[in-house]
């Protein structure tokens, strides 16, 4: 099956702002290396001419470099783009060095990726640019067995691999590696789904290369036991849905704003929804996943789910009639289930 059919974007479609590039909180206390010293982003705005403003206070949040960083409080931000400004200048490095983030852990733990929202009580962890590496590839067959996800900021990178595939005998390519050009052309800037789909488009028994950069790897990051699967970068599992009771979810119109956390059927329905991404497209995205179950969550049945696809920003992935009954199917299983299971 074709990984999908693009459409014609609709003048000023947030097709590519459906997703931004999530956690089981210990509060920080599996920090990486770094002693008490507490440094702050200087973002405070001037308001020389304006009156006291007794709104309600920022959100804070706790943050440190993974391989290791005095702690920085970071705040004023309404998406995932202006999460890694402030920490760029919380720390003094450049946006463009930061690969993706990590809450509750310093580790390379795809389980627990800062993807669509925040806990509020979550401790984030920015993982930056470390070595470059580029490898040669044979196609040997159709599928490489990647799942491919991005951090919202212009970078995709790897996810998951799928066990005794094309990429998973490749000894050099980890989870976590950003996917920076295929066979030269620059990657950077696009989505996963973009870069899925030449991936895909790749002809069986062709050879292409991969320029790969790695996320820098803190001193005790790597101990651990030899046969640890390498399929998501963890043995840990955990779902990326943010841990405290209320969540700083991130809008696809560019808003940011607390919500309730999930309920069990919704949790159920975006990890369904997200594993049919997968499948079909060899993309992980929480964040495209929790849009298509709001579309999904109020319809009665699959033609209405179907023209509110329709009607979205969703519309330009050109998602199949096929695919749009799959993803009808496993929101109205995580229904069922919900209804069915015990109080």
């Amino acid at each position: 099956m074709p990984l999908f059919t693009r459409k014609t974007t609709k003048p000023g479609s947030a097709a590519d702002n459906a997703s931004q590039n999530s956690n089981n909180s210990d509060g920080g206390k599996g920090r990486a290396s770094g002693g008490p010293a507490t440094i702050q982003n200087n973002n405070n705005n001037n308001n020389n001419n304006s009156s006291p403003d007794y709104s309600k206070p920022p959100l804070v949040f706790h943050c440190q470099l993974a391989h290791g960083s005095p702690t920085g409080l970071i705040h004023d931000f309404s998406s995932v783009r202006e999460l890694y400004q402030k920490i760029a200048e919380c720390f003094d490095i450049s946006e463009k060095d930061i690969l993706f983030c990590t809450l509750n852990s310093h580790k390379v733990d795809m389980a627990r990726l800062l993807g669509g929202q925040i806990g509020l009580d979550d401790f984030i962890f920015a993982h930056r640019k470390g070595r470059p590496k580029e490898i040669e590839i044979v196609k040997s067959q159709e599928a490489l067995g990647l799942t491919i996800t991005d951090n919202g900021a212009g970078y995709a990178f790897i996810k998951r691999i799928k066990e005794d595939s094309i990429i998973d005998r490749i000894e050099h390519i980890c989870v976590g590696d950003h996917i920076e050009k295929l066979d030269g052309q620059n990657m950077v800037g696009k989505r996963h789904y973009e870069v899925a789909r030449m991936l895909k488009d790749i002809p069986t028994g062709d050879t292409f290369t991969l320029r790969l950069v790695e996320p820098v790897r803190s001193g005790f990051q790597g101990i651990g036991p030899r046969s640890q699967s390498r399929a998501t970068g963890s043995a840990g599992g955990g779902r990326n849905y943010g841990s405290g009771k209320e969540t700083l979810r991130f809008k696809a119109n560019g808003n940011a704003q607390i919500e309730p956390k999930f309920d069990e059927a919704t949790v159920a329905g975006i990890d369904a929804i997200n594993n049919l991404l997968e499948s079909f497209m060899g993309i992980n995205d929480t964040e495209l996943a929790s849009q298509i179950w709001d579309l999904g969550d109020k319809k009665s049945n699959s033609m209405d789910f179907a023209e509110s696809i329709d009607n979205s920003d969703l519309e330009s992935f050109g998602f199949t009639d096929d695919f749009i009954i799959e993803l009808w199917g496993a929101i109205t299983d995580a229904r069922r289930k919900s209804t069915t299971s015990p109080k």
